[in-house]
């Protein structure tokens, strides 16, 4: 079994800590706010003070974590865990970050000896519980070797898009524009069919039980269909975040991408109107609102 690190516990840091316990890996974590390690400490993880003294030992480093910032000061700030790192170690960054910043690290820890693997995820909190996320990797083909056998762990799945470091991001980005494209398309079509006489519901089963019949809109689409868009999966801000890296890359990339500044926009108005405790598909609600078709959010 493999001596690991962990960084992060949030709603996806958690259980994928916890996984990694139960598969019988040595497990060190560590988390800005200690109450977080509390139930993976009783499973036996190690708990560390700083992310420094979290890699200390370890062969990989799972980083989990919020954004671009947050990644960047977990490692390059002060105690950071890159400097810190074992020579011939791996960082696997599964954070939604921009494809610079994973590419920026990398070379960072070429210089330092160690090694970056981009490993993004795409599944729920629930998905990870159950070993049911994939996984998009990319970096030096040596390194993806050694983290295959960690994988079955937290997924069913990895897909390989090359030795870039950058390559997984700009899949991960792809993969949460389309979600929210989805997501778009599904709460004008079921507005629509309401204003037009026909339920929501009714047009859910319709359309998920023939031509679009997928687990990303039947999950997606039922929260749509009903308006309930609780409990919280990732909140909106984080998904508002995800977007804004999109538009960066197609700017950077001139790539035109309408649908995506539309979903970005319901993004920030849900951001600024909601207090966050729904899921961030509740953007979905900004289409009835404009239809004229506004109510209060679920209880």
């Amino acid at each position: 079994m493999a001596q690991l690190a962990l960084l992060g516990l949030g709603h996806m840091g958690q259980a994928m800590a916890a996984n990694l316990l139960q598969a019988g890996h040595q497990l060190t974590v560590y988390n800005r706010t200690t109450e977080k390690t509390e139930p993976l400490v009783a499973l036996g993880a190690q708990l560390a003070a700083s992310p420094a003294e979290a890699v200390k030992q370890a062969e990989v480093v799972f980083t989990m974590v919020t954004g671009d910032t947050a990644l960047q000061s977990l490692a390059l700030g002060i105690d950071g865990f890159l400097p810190a790192m074992v020579p011939g170690s791996i960082h696997a960054s599964c954070s939604t970050v921009a494809p610079a910043t994973n590419q920026m690290l990398a070379r960072l820890h070429e210089e330092h000896g160690t090694t970056l693997v981009a490993a993004p995820v795409f599944g729920k909190p629930d998905a990870v519980a159950a070993a049911n996320l994939w996984v998009c990797v990319s970096g030096p083909a040596a390194a993806k070797s050694r983290l295959a056998p960690l994988w079955p762990a937290i997924s069913q799945g990895q897909y390989d898009v090359g030795e870039d470091p950058g390559a997984a991001s700009t899949v991960k980005l792809c993969g949460n524009f389309m979600l929210g494209a989805a997501i778009e398309a599904m709460a004008e079509a079921f507005t629509l069919a309401e204003k037009s006489g026909v339920s929501r519901q009714q047009i859910y089963e319709i359309m998920t039980g023939t031509i679009f019949n997928s687990p990303i809109y039947k999950s997606y689409g039922h929260m749509v269909a009903t308006e309930d868009y609780k409990p919280l999966g990732a909140a909106p801000h984080i998904l508002r975040k995800d977007l804004d890296l999109v538009m960066q890359e197609a700017q950077d990339h001139g790539v035109p991408m309408p649908i995506a500044n539309i979903v970005l926009n319901h993004l920030t108005t849900t951001v600024a109107r909601t207090a966050g405790d729904e899921d961030w598909t509740s953007f979905a609600r900004r289409v009835s609102e404009e239809a004229g078709l506004s109510r209060p959010a679920v209880a």
